[in-house]
């Protein structure tokens, strides 16, 4: 196929064109698929149309699905490598809020993650990306060395568990029932990206809690340094979601954050992740 990757911004992000994911794709068309990822960190595609089998057949061309650990299924629970994000009018919050890369708290995150829109606001419910190369490429090099030993501690406490109080936010519900137990684990706090080797920052303040040796309060003054650096302007792109439009994002090398400015509509999706 004679695909087109047309970037959306100079930092991150690009939009393919000229492919219908649905369709079972040649080997070449998914490695360029593939190195558009790389190349870009997101892309998106839009007037796509994929059932449940569908999504979870294109998913698999880049890996082995990911079952969430946290998340109450949807519909008749029989998919459970797919959630749905799902925004109802009056919801407190939205699934994906707050600068973020998913699932960091277990011993190997996934890769990335593919998101399908079905139903979207008029206006509104868009979602950022930010480009961790760029991030760490742009710390100074006394930075840079202060953070090569680090590695930082990451769990899930805050947003699952019968403490985290999500539930009586939002339509997306998580596990709170009493045997729900945290799951936490060190990463360094600069990754290397298996495919490219690109060195990048991996931290993010809904999962990590302080660096490894050091207590919350020594730690959080750093965190928030690096948090609002990480997510500079130029390090970003903003896409506008319709239905039919998918983002796939390489969850090693970005942060991403839900915007929660639709109030009074229904935004629902459903995502697959890749181990």
């Amino acid at each position: 196929m004679n695909i087109t990757v047309t970037p959306i911004a100079g930092a991150i992000g690009a939009e393919v064109s000229g492919v219908n994911v649905a369709d079972d794709l040649p080997e070449c068309t998914i490695a360029a698929i593939r190195q558009a990822l790389l190349d870009h960190c997101v892309i998106f595609f839009r007037d796509q149309t994929l059932d449940v089998d569908r999504h979870k057949a294109f998913t698999r061309r880049f890996g082995e699905l990911f079952v969430h650990p946290n998340f109450q299924l949807g519909p008749g629970q029989e998919n459970p490598e797919i959630v749905y994000v799902r925004r109802e009018p009056g919801d407190g919050r939205v699934l994906g809020q707050g600068w973020h890369a998913d699932t960091t708290m277990m011993a190997t995150p996934p890769m990335g993650a593919i998101l399908y829109a079905i139903e979207t606001p008029a206006v509104g419910g868009d979602t950022l990306f930010a480009n961790q190369y760029l991030a760490y490429d742009a710390l100074s090099d006394g930075m840079k060395a202060m953070l090569a030993p680090l590695r930082a501690v990451h769990n899930d406490t805050r947003i699952a568990g019968p403490n985290s109080g999500l539930n009586a936010q939002r339509a997306s519900q998580v596990r709170a029932d009493d045997n729900w137990r945290p799951t936490e684990n060190l990463h360094p706090v600069v990754g290397v990206h298996p495919e490219t080797g690109r060195k990048h920052l991996f931290l993010n303040g809904i999962y990590v809690h302080r660096f490894e040796g050091m207590s919350v309060a020594e730690s959080q003054p750093l965190l928030d340094y690096l948090y609002a650096h990480a997510v500079r302007p130029e390090f970003t792109c903003r896409f506008r979601w319709h239905p039919g439009s998918i983002a796939f994002w390489d969850n090693r090398c970005t942060l991403h954050n839900a915007i929660h400015d639709s109030h009074d509509t229904v935004r629902h999706m459903q995502r697959t992740q890749i181990s």
